[in-house]
């Protein structure tokens, strides 16, 4: 080894860095809240309509791991959701082949939220869902409920909840 080499540093984003500057209980704590979460909406949701639970599943990601970012923030998780609904149901409805309805959902999902200013992601996958599955009521109450849910669990935690990435 050559003497000017200095030895590898621990990089900011190596994977445990973090984790190990701040210790292990918010990453735990913040990970069992989100499984909790989670199990709720699975429960109320069917089998049936499962893969709505996918843009949740991201949502809580955001609400958990990254609570102090703009897309935790109320107003764009709900936001969202509601344009991510909005723009699924209106290509669920329309007789277009699903290689075109599919992605203009997100793209329109995609356009609205920036326009509107609710950018939160997860929502893309919302419109995708409600276009894939079905449009009704219970998948509209679930999501919107989910997504208070969320924002409420993360409003009144937001003094204990910490960034975890």
């Amino acid at each position: 080894m050559n003497r000017n080499t200095a030895p590898p540093k621990i990089r900011k984003g190596h994977y445990f860095a973090k984790m190990y500057k701040m210790g292990p209980r918010h990453y735990l704590l913040q990970t069992l809240l989100s499984i909790v979460v989670v199990f709720i909406i699975v429960l109320l949701l069917k089998k049936e309509r499962i893969v709505v639970i996918s843009a949740m599943g991201a949502t809580t990601f955001i609400i958990f791991a990254m609570p102090k970012a703009q897309s935790a923030q109320t107003r764009n998780v709900i936001g969202g959701h509601l344009v991510g609904l909005a723009a699924g149901t209106l290509f669920y409805f329309l007789e277009l082949p699903y290689f075109i309805s599919y992605p203009l959902a997100v793209g329109l999902t995609i356009f609205l939220m920036l326009a509107l200013s609710v950018e939160h992601a997860p929502a893309a996958g919302t419109a995708l869902a409600v276009v894939i599955n079905e449009v009704c009521a219970e998948v509209f109450v679930t999501i919107m409920l989910s997504a208070l849910v969320l924002s409420q669990v993360r409003y009144y935690l937001r003094k204990y909840l910490k960034d975890l990435v």
